[in-house]
C-alpha cells in the first residue's frame, strides 16, 4: 500500500515537473533519484541515475525509476532509452544492503516486489532500452545493465560489472541466474556465478557481459549512435521479437513472484545472513570512514 502510495504522489509531481520543463522540443523531468531527459525529434529519452554516493537500489529509487520509465513507455513520443549515471565512477553498485539488513519481514517483502518489479519492467519494455556504463556495476547494477537490449561499457580498468553476491554471502536469484545464462551462457555464468567475479572491461567484452567497450569519453556518443541503428528497424517486427526471445524467462518469475517473495523473507531474514551483511556494512563504513 505504502508503494502504491507513493508511486501515485511521483506520477503526479513528475507529470508537472514534466510540462514546466518542455524546452526547444526537449524536456526533462526529475524525481529525486531519476534525472529524465527526452528529446522528442529523436524518440529518444536519457535516464540518470542520481543516487548518490553509489547509485544503490534503495526502495525510494526502484518507484522513482519505475515510474519515470512507465511515464516513457506511455508517451508514445519516445522508442528508445539510454541509461546512465550521474555519479561519476559509478554505474549502480546494486541492492542497497540497508534495505535488507535490521528491517521487519514485511519491509524485505515490499523491497525484494519493487526489485523484481524493476526488472521485469525493464526487461520486457517495448522500448529499446541501452546502457552507457560509465562506472563499476556490481550485483544489482549488473542485473540492470543485463536487462538492456545492448549494453557499452567505458574502458576504464577501475570500473568492473558482475554478479558478485556470493562474495556477500548471499545468492543470486533464479531470475538473476536465468538473465545471466542467457546473456553468456550456462557454463561462463556457472563459473562467475559461484565465485563471485567481477569483470574489467575488456574480460566483460570477452565473456558477453557487454557488448562494447569504448574510451570513457565516447561511452554516450556510441551509445547514441548504436541507438540510431535500432530505431531503424520496424518496432512491431522488433518488439514481437524480443518478446519471444525473452517472454519464458519473464513468465518463469511471473508464476512464483509470490513465492520468490516468501523465499528473499525467509532468507534474508536468517541470523548467517543477517550476520553477514551487518560484517560487510560495518566494512563499508569503516572504509568510507
Amino acid at each position: 500500500m505504502a508503494l502504491a502510495a507513493a508511486r501515485r504522489v511521483l506520477l503526479h509531481a513528475g507529470s508537472r515537473l514534466g510540462r514546466r520543463e518542455a524546452l526547444d522540443g526537449a524536456r526533462r523531468f526529475a524525481n529525486k533519484r531519476v534525472l529524465v531527459e527526452m528529446e522528442d525529434k529523436a524518440g529518444v529519452a536519457v535516464m540518470k541515475f542520481k543516487n548518490p554516493p553509489v547509485n544503490s537500489l534503495s526502495l525510494e529509487f526502484l518507484t522513482e525509476f519505475v515510474i519515470s520509465l512507465e511515464k516513457l513507455e506511455n508517451d508514445k513520443t519516445f522508442r528508445g532509452v539510454i541509461l546512465t549515471s550521474d555519479c561519476p565512477g559509478v554505474f549502480s553498485a546494486g541492492l542497497d544492503l540497508t534495505e535488507m539488513y535490521g528491517r521487519n519481514p514485511a519491509h524485505y517483502a515490499e523491497y525484494w516486489k519493487a526489485v523484481q518489479e524493476l526488472w521485469l519492467r525493464l526487461y520486457l519494455s517495448k522500448l529499446i532500452i541501452m546502457s552507457a556504463i560509465n562506472g563499476a556495476s556490481p550485483a544489482g547494477g549488473c542485473l540492470v545493465a543485463l536487462t538492456c537490449d545492448y549494453r557499452i561499457m567505458a574502458d576504464n580498468p577501475k570500473y568492473t560489472i558482475g554478479l558478485n553476491e556470493t562474495l556477500l554471502g548471499i545468492v543470486a536469484p533464479f531470475w538473476f541466474k536465468d538473465n545471466f545464462v542467457n546473456t553468456i551462457g550456462h557454463r561462463a555464468a556457472e563459473h562467475a556465478l559461484q565465485l563471485g567475479m567481477l569483470f574489467p572491461p575488456a574480460e566483460a567484452l570477452k565473456v558477453g557481459v557487454v557488448d562494447e567497450v569504448v574510451p570513457e569519453d565516447q561511452v554516450f556518443s556510441k551509445t547514441r549512435s548504436v541507438m540510431a541503428q535500432w530505431l531503424a528497424i520496424p518496432d512491431h517486427s522488433r518488439q514481437l521479437t524480443k518478446s519471444m526471445m525473452r517472454k519464458a524467462t519473464a513468465d518463469n518469475l511471473i508464476k512464483q513472484r509470490e513465492a520468490d517473495i516468501q523465499y528473499f523473507v525467509s532468507f534474508v531474514s536468517r541470523d548467517s545472513i543477517q550476520k553477514s551483511l551487518q560484517v560487510y556494512l560495518e566494512k563499508l563504513k569503516q572504509k568510507r570512514g
